[in-house]
């Protein structure tokens, strides 16, 4: 049977070539070089479960992306019950299991409450599939499922978890790993495993840093999104090419678009809403001082946040507290006017000294430490959490938490429009382009189309009836969607 898998998809792909098409494979997360966009026939516009609904198949749980590469989709999964990790490859005609593959481990990697083990995108060239996961590390099957190599790491600890995607580049498989074990970059040799080049990431990595972005290629280097920083890197060596500091956790991959690099560059603290204000102690007296004693104790003490995500986008862990016992200076148990003012102002210097996260786009041809006119600061605000942004003609869309989708001219930077896609509360998944259409993926399993250009107009809204962090991919006009429960390929009727 593996013999006769192989036979089959090798023949696809020389057929692909030979026939002077170009093949409308989904290699990595988001598409070629994460791009998001996708090319062929038109997917659906409305779609959901018995809606233009091809097949759908029961699936493990995981984060995880399809890669489609021929007539195979390729998926990691985890099985919580036996603490059990795999990879699994499905028949794209109707979602049949054709092979999975277990991977194990000592340990489960732990995380944010909206982290899964297998959270990582597999990486597909037509002849290794290789996957990642931070309770394991690297491992590679060639096509019919037999396992070719591995790179055991030690078990990833994290607040966030690691949910970067490895990406295959000519005879390289490449990995932006950050945790508390270890940050590095990795280029390791695709047939063998061997590492060919690894450089030790100098930021120190804290509780609010991410491992989540992949890294994009533009020309010969690598583009890297990785903890406070962007940077390139040559791909044949790993010797940085160029690197500037930034605001930011490292959450959404970037794309190119052009000679320059758009990145969201994303922080907890980055825009003043989410650094809420303290009230005056008198305000609070008048609010909260039940017993009228001139202090503030127990159940007085309001529900507080250093930092927050706003209404409408909330998640998991929605924010750091401020609790009473980190105002109460002197222990004992309730908070006077002296601790109240020291504690805002503190609150107000931190406002203050806000490093503002933003949207940039950074000169690919930038040399040491980008120059101020190589960066352009399109956006200050609005700027997605997870999500990465798009570039589409003359406009860059991004979308972040609440279903809040920003266009901005990308010559500019001028914003053209904000609007609701009417998805709900957190969004993980990234947004695609298809058929001159956008399509934005809410976590409550929302799927809202949208026309491109400045006067949009929401087409469709898809409720997927489950929740759904994964980033779907579009081959060929189907829209591949895996939800918390299963994946669903969905086709013009």
């Amino acid at each position: 049977m593996k013999s006769a898998l192989w036979a089959s998809i090798v023949f696809s792909l020389i057929a692909n070539v030979f026939d002077g098409t170009v093949r409308a494979d989904w290699p990595q997360f988001r598409g070629v070089n994460s791009s998001g966009i996708a090319t062929g026939p038109a997917p659906p516009v409305e779609f959901g479960p018995g809606k233009n609904e091809l097949w759908r198949v029961p699936m493990g749980v995981g984060h995880s992306s399809p890669c489609i590469v021929g007539e195979s989709i390729f998926l990691t999964t985890y099985d919580e019950k036996q603490k059990k990790l795999a990879v699994v490859c499905l028949d794209r005609a109707n979602g049949k299991t054709r092979w999975q593959q277990d991977v194990p481990t000592d340990g489960i990697e732990k995380g944010h409450p909206s982290f899964n083990p297998a959270s990582s995108t597999p990486a597909c060239d037509g002849e290794r599939i290789v996957a990642y996961f931070g309770s394991y590390g690297l491992i590679c099957f060639d096509i019919a499922g037999t396992k070719q190599w591995d790179v055991k790491m030690k078990l990833a600890r994290s607040f966030g978890g690691n949910a970067t995607s490895p990406i295959i580049v000519g005879d390289k498989v490449i990995l932006y790993r950050g945790n508390y074990v270890d940050h590095f970059l990795l280029a390791v040799d695709k047939r063998s495993g061997k590492e060919i080049w690894k450089v030790k990431q100098k930021e120190r990595f804290g509780p609010d840093m991410a491992s989540t972005s992949t890294p994009i290629v533009a020309s010969d280097k690598l583009i890297v999104h990785s903890a406070r920083a962007v940077q390139a890197v040559e791909i044949a060596t790993g010797k940085q090419i160029w690197k500037t500091g930034c605001s930011t956790t490292a959450t959404s991959t970037p794309v190119v678009a052009g000679d320059e690099v758009i990145v969201a560059t994303w922080h907890q603290t980055g825009e003043a809403s989410q650094i809420p204000a303290l009230s005056t102690f008198e305000k609070l007296l008048e609010d909260r001082d039940k017993n009228k004693d001139g202090v503030i104790a127990g159940k007085e003490f309001p529900r507080l946040m250093i930092f927050h995500r706003s209404e409408g986008t909330e998640a998991p862990k929605n924010g750091y507290p401020l609790r009473l016992n980190m105002v109460d200076r002197n222990k004992d148990g309730q908070v006077d006017q002296e601790e109240w003012d020291k504690a805002k102002a503190a609150s107000d210097a931190r406002r203050a000294s806000l490093e503002k996260h933003g949207l940039l786009a950074i000169d690919i041809n930038s040399e040491g430490e980008p120059e101020a006119g190589r960066i352009r600061r399109l956006s200050d605000d609005g700027i997605p959490e997870v999500p990465s942004p798009l570039v589409h003609g003359e406009h860059v869309y991004f979308v972040k938490n609440g279903g809040i989708m920003s266009c901005l001219a990308l010559k500019t930077g001028e914003r053209v429009y904000r609007m609701r896609t009417r998805g709900r509360g957190t969004h993980y998944a990234s947004p695609l382009i298809a058929d001159g259409k956008l399509f934005t993926t809410a976590g409550a399993g929302q799927i809202s189309v949208l026309s491109l250009g400045p006067d949009p107009e929401i087409l469709a809204v898809n409720d997927m009836q489950d929740e759904v962090y994964a980033t779907p991919a579009i081959v060929d006009g189907t829209i591949y969607v895996r939800t918390h429960s299963s994946l669903f390929a969905f086709r013009q009727e």
